[in-house]
């Protein structure tokens, strides 16, 4: 809620209220799809919600999850929201990233069944 129309002054600001606003949503993205359930989807309802609107994984249902007796601890959010700002931070001054490539390795083969008979 606090950042629906917000909008940054040039391009890198914006990109660091995106990485933000993506921040508060991966949680509630997580534990969805921990329930078997499709994350985009119940990221989208719950944002059109008020209030204390959530999806509460455990019974399957939107409610007001204050009254629902679900809360985050206070440090647990800004923890993560400070840890986001953080590398939207060192993203917008580092020059380039550097990451590790995937390598696709095949399968290891298949155990030798032993020989048979030797009991």
């Amino acid at each position: 809620e606090a950042l629906e129309g917000l909008r940054g002054e040039n391009e890198d600001e914006q990109t660091g209220i995106e990485i933000i606003r993506r921040a508060i949503e991966e949680p509630l993205r997580q534990i969805v799809f921990n329930a078997g359930k499709e994350g985009a989807v119940v990221v989208d309802k719950v944002r059109q919600g008020k209030g204390d609107f959530g999806y509460n994984a455990r019974k399957d249902v939107y409610e007001n999850m204050k009254a629902a007796g679900v809360v985050d601890p206070a440090k647990v959010t800004r923890v993560a929201l400070e840890n986001a700002a953080s590398i939207a931070g060192m993203f917008l001054t580092t020059e380039c990233v550097i990451t590790d490539k995937k390598e696709d390795k095949p399968e290891m083969p298949a155990m030798n069944p032993g020989m048979g008979g030797m009991m």
